[in-house]
């Protein structure tokens, strides 16, 4: 997967000339600090850069902070653990379409925080907007969870095991239709 998204991807082209660069790397980082909250951050953090990790989660510093003062701008697949890699090619990039450089979670965002805006670049980078995506992302979480799991292994009971293969069947239909 190698480089994830870059903040500096983002200056150009429809970037509005009035915002500050760090405009180009809000998405990234109100992801980054869902990431930490939720421990995927990978180990060349965990081992370099756990004060910062700790700060994020006492809401110190943002996720964009984060990304710039410890990333370079830029979010790598070695930012993450291998679930959160998995998680990451599943919701932020598309794993279907390499061609499309973003998946579910930019849709997400700009659902959730920039439908009002003139552009995603002008979402404020503020505990508030986390707030409101962290609870979307924690949604989608929790259904790649329920489609990433051992299905036929939780119950020997067949019954059981019809029931949650309709619930299975009823996310996946419901995740295609986000």
């Amino acid at each position: 997967m190698g480089s994830i998204d870059r903040a500096d991807w983002h200056y150009g082209g429809v970037y509005p000339s009035s915002l500050p660069k760090e405009g180009g790397g809000t998405h990234i980082g109100m992801y980054l600090t869902w990431i930490i909250m939720n421990d995927l951050i990978g180990t060349v953090h965990t081992e370099n850069s756990a004060s910062a990790i700790l700060e994020v989660k006492n809401r110190k510093i943002s996720g964009r902070d984060f990304l710039f003062e410890y990333c370079d701008g830029k979010f790598w697949n070695e930012d993450l653990t291998v679930e959160g890699q998995d998680f990451t090619l599943k919701y932020y990039l598309d794993p279907i379409n390499d061609k499309k450089p973003y998946g579910q979670y930019i849709i997400d965002y700009e659902k959730t925080l920039a439908s009002c805006l003139p552009s995603l670049y002008e979402v404020k980078d503020n505990w508030s907007n986390y707030d409101k995506i962290s609870a979307v992302i924690d949604e989608r979480f929790r259904n790649y969870k329920l489609l990433n799991s051992d299905v036929g292994g939780l119950s020997d009971n067949k019954k059981n095991n019809s029931k949650q293969m309709r619930l299975l069947s009823l996310v996946k239909d419901w995740w295609k239709r986000m």
